[in-house]
């Protein structure tokens, strides 16, 4: 009877051990640790979070090859919010509360990051969250792989004003319809006007997602561009970039006349349009396939590889991008400082995150910030060639360290630290 007692006294101190510590105890103590994939597979982002799913479950095989992290295997937990944001917070507490997962990798627009964040904070879980935002944001539970404006939009803006860029006079700043659109819009413009440049020669305007026709929209472009030296910025997001590069090339509107910068197009976005129209237009990232370093080949490399094995689609036609980098770079970092906190406990974790480096295919070490959570990356502005690919113009010679609180929105200043 005495034995009995001890037993369940045993199991007692062990379930309340178990519920202290939630998710992460539930992820260390089985014979795998389960981390979250939350991206969207179907729907308007799709065609943009696909690849980042595929090379999230790479990095994932690469490291239990190579002994798992902890002596365990990661056990990847994939779901699809199917770019529905409220699905998002559902799906991000499933992963977090039902399937116990040690982390999250995924989101990629800001609604979609914003609708998840409550889950994060209310649970105690991670977000690492691979895709440039407007910045306005400095979570604990987060960190942030992609850029923050002074890692993309700002640097882009001020290559288009320099006449190695093309001197631009005015601009189109052209988006979809949500937060990250909005909010770095008003960033840029108030940055334009510190530059010196009038309302009058900014346009601004936004389509839903999945819009498609881009007509009347280019035509006013081409309108606008009339009064002087025209540069468009877009924030166009999802397959609806598809759309709109189409009738750039239907409009005749080439890259000489008006360049356009766009931070959310990529290799894997240019896979669906006939780029040679689009020679020229530019892109601004943190990472291109295109750049020349060991770490990269072997990075493409892989990649290639994985996508015929996997048979994925269009896998002869394989490419990498800059989402996928921060992707591959994020699941490395935590799994590197999961080692170092002897632990999956979210809160040692966090503590081991900060100060992580890792040689990215970028060609840069990259070191993830203490008091921001932000990486420090290069900033690199590229030109579209007729096969899809980027020819780099323009990159900073070393990282760049992320100011998520942009000094053009009042009241942020100085807002530096978690």
């Amino acid at each position: 009877m005495q034995t009995r007692r001890h037993f369940v006294a045993s199991l007692t101190r062990i379930a309340a051990a178990a519920a202290m510590l939630g998710g992460s105890f539930a992820a260390y103590a089985a014979d795998t640790i389960k981390v979250g994939i939350l991206h969207s597979l179907s729907g308007t982002m799709a065609i943009s979070e696909t690849s980042l799913k595929d090379v999230a479950l790479m990095a994932i095989d690469e490291i239990n090859a190579k002994g798992g992290v902890l002596g365990k295997k990661l056990e990847p937990v994939v779901v699809d919010p199917a770019s529905n944001w409220p699905l998002f917070a559902e799906k991000a507490r499933q992963l977090v509360a039902k399937d116990k997962v040690a982390a999250v990798f995924g989101c990629w627009t800001s609604v979609s990051r914003k609708s998840v964040l409550p889950v994060f904070k209310e649970l105690n879980g991670l977000l690492f969250y691979p895709v440039q935002y407007e910045g306005e944001e400095l979570e604990k539970n987060v960190f942030y792989t992609g850029a923050a404006p002074n890692q993309q939009a700002i640097p882009a803006v001020e290559y288009l004003m320099s006449k190695e860029g093309g001197g631009a006079k005015r601009f189109v700043l052209l988006g979809t319809d949500y937060v990250y659109p909005r909010t770095t819009n008003k960033i840029l413009r108030a940055f334009l006007k510190s530059k010196g440049v009038k309302d009058s020669d900014i346009e601004e305007s936004y389509t839903p997602f999945g819009h498609s026709d881009y007509q009347t929209i280019v035509a006013n472009i081409k309108k606008f561009s009339a009064g002087g030296k025209t540069a468009v910025i877009s924030t166009i997001n999802g397959d609806s970039n598809v759309p709109f590069y189409k009738e750039l090339g239907n409009a005749g509107l080439k890259s000489t006349q008006v360049p356009v910068v766009a931070f959310s197009v990529g290799e894997e976005e240019l896979r669906g349009v006939d780029a040679k129209p689009l020679v020229g237009h530019l892109a601004a990232w943190n990472y291109f396939e295109s750049v020349k370093n060991p770490v990269n080949e072997a990075f493409i490399k892989k990649w290639k590889a994985y996508a015929v094995a996997k048979k994925l689609p269009n896998a002869a036609n394989a490419v990498t991008n800059d989402p996928m980098e921060a992707t591959y770079v994020g699941i490395n970092m935590w799994a590197q400082a999961v080692e170092k906190a002897k632990s999956t406990d979210t809160n040692k974790v966090i503590a081991a995150m900060g100060g992580q480096s890792f040689s990215a295919p970028s060609g840069f070490t990259l070191t993830m910030d203490p008091s921001n959570h932000h990486l420090h990356k290069p900033v690199m502005i590229g030109e579209i060639k007729a096969d899809g690919q980027f020819s780099v113009v323009w990159k900073t010679k070393e990282p760049v360290r992320a100011q998520p609180w942009s000094p053009f929105i009042q009241g942020n200043e100085g807002k530096q630290k978690l």
